[in-house]
């Protein structure tokens, strides 16, 4: 499994790399795109959508389900990533450059972890 030190992470299998202050790219982690399987439509926010820390603001659809992501954040919706409307399976080839969407006035970060203690959570999680 693939997480780079540089970034945040949600139990929820979100990442967050910080732009500055209040500024963030969010994806979705290599543990995330492994167990969803091969992508192959998500659907995207509208710039000035509000998103809150914990809650849906998007979902994805892969050859096994569709599934919820969640904002690891609160704010708003500042850019989409169109180049995922068209390949979505870009996430499974690299889903740290693969971002989904910009946030800006990012506020409730209290929850996000670092590196090892998100592989802590996915070790526990697979029992």
């Amino acid at each position: 499994m693939n997480t780079p030190n540089d970034l945040k992470y949600a139990k929820s299998h979100e990442w967050v790399r910080f732009l500055d202050d209040t500024t963030a790219l969010i994806g979705i982690t290599d543990f995330a795109q492994n167990a969803l399987g091969d992508l192959v439509f998500i659907n995207l926010p509208e710039v000035g959508d509000q998103v809150v820390s914990g809650e849906v603001f998007t979902d994805v659809e892969s050859v096994k389900a569709v599934s919820d992501i969640y904002s690891p954040v609160t704010g708003e919706i500042a850019e989409i990533n169109e180049e995922l409307l068209d390949q979505p399976a870009l996430i499974n080839e690299d889903p740290y450059a693969a971002w989904m969407v910009r946030v800006t006035n990012i506020t409730d970060t209290e929850e996000l972890l670092d590196a090892s203690a998100y592989e802590a959570a996915c070790a526990e999680e697979e029992g």
